[in-house]
């Protein structure tokens, strides 16, 4: 018994890097442990040494991400818009940011993942996150409701949506733009004009009613050049016309 617990500590000791700075919390732990430390002052000293890993593992973050914001890094749109409020318009899509960024990313020990973290019928939210192999981790989460512009069907909608968070995430983590950025043709969202048009909407009490303030309203939003604002609205106007066309059935 009493060997036991005479070889334990030094069990322990031996598992010990002796290489650790004897000014870091790993040395000072180390030497505590040498002088006879008890358990509990052992556990405030692992303590400290997991707070001063993390704000290294930040500052080494922070070293890394600088590097990478000096790199040229060039994001070129290379889709053009055919059809809808934004004809004529061109974007990067997602694997453009990917193909620009990753390079830069992985030559400083940084990466880029993406997570659903919310997956409701009428809203999904991704979040991005941009690690450091030294461990430490940032994060930005962006949500909003299933793309249902043009022919999509249900899936298509919401990989739609799901693509375009993962692109503006991934280009609000690393703080870049693509070449001649026009936010996709997007302009700041003036809620009030946005939620006065939806209201109208939703007062609609004919397909007649509805189908004008969907032609007034459509020009009045689109020419606010915000794509959000104009799906919000269109979505509306949908959901507007299926309640209308079941009373009226």
């Amino acid at each position: 018994m009493s060997t036991d617990i005479i070889e334990a500590p030094q069990a322990q000791l031996a598992a010990v890097p002796e290489s650790a700075p004897a000014n870091s919390p790993m040395g000072m732990m180390m030497a505590a442990m040498q002088q006879g430390a008890s358990l509990d002052q052992i556990e405030r000293m692992m303590d400290l040494q997991e707070r001063w890993d993390k704000e290294q593992a930040k500052k080494a973050y922070d070293v890394a991400f600088a590097a990478f914001k000096a790199e040229s890094i060039r994001i070129i749109k290379s889709e053009d818009v055919k059809d809808g409020p934004l004809r004529g318009k061109s974007y990067a899509k997602l694997h453009d940011w990917v193909n620009a960024v990753t390079p830069a990313l992985s030559k400083h020990g940084l990466s880029s993942s993406w997570k659903l973290t919310k997956d409701d019928k009428d809203w999904l939210e991704v979040t991005c996150y941009l690690r450091h192999v030294g461990g430490h981790e940032e994060s930005v989460s962006m949500g909003g409701p299933p793309d249902v512009g043009g022919a999509k069907n249900a899936i298509q909608a919401r990989a739609s949506a799901k693509s375009y968070l993962e692109r503006y995430t991934l280009k609000a983590i690393t703080g870049l733009s693509e070449q001649d950025d026009d936010t996709d043709g997007n302009t700041p969202s003036n809620t009030d004009l946005r939620d006065d048009w939806i209201s109208k909407v939703a007062q609609a009490e004919t397909l007649e009613q509805l189908e004008a303030i969907w032609s007034k309203g459509g020009n009045i939003i689109y020419a606010t050049n915000n794509l959000a604002d104009y799906n919000a609205f269109k979505k509306a106007v949908t959901d507007q016309k299926k309640i209308l066309t079941q009373e009226q059935s």
